[in-house]
């Protein structure tokens, strides 16, 4: 059994479908940005305390999808069940 892309970035694909993307190679700071609305310095602070793991890629590419969507995943908020 393979693993499509859409399912094995099931978080990020859910979010790109819903803003009318396309999954891409790499993505720049400017990229993810945009995906989250946020601006680039936003990216850049979340990058500088480790949140999201950016890399050293020939051009402006710093992130691959699986960057992203280990990102997503670990931004999930725990729910707690309490009074």
């Amino acid at each position: 059994m393979s693993v499509t892309p859409a399912t094995k970035y099931a978080l990020l694909q859910e979010i790109l479908s819903l803003k009318g993307l396309q999954l891409q190679a790499v993505y720049t700071v400017r990229d993810i940005a945009g995906l989250f609305s946020v601006t680039p310095r936003a990216i850049q602070t979340r990058v500088a305390r480790g949140q999201i793991q950016s890399r050293d890629l020939p051009g402006r590419g710093k992130f691959l999808s699986e960057d992203i969507e280990a990102f997503l995943i670990a931004s999930r908020k725990k729910v707690t069940h309490g009074k």
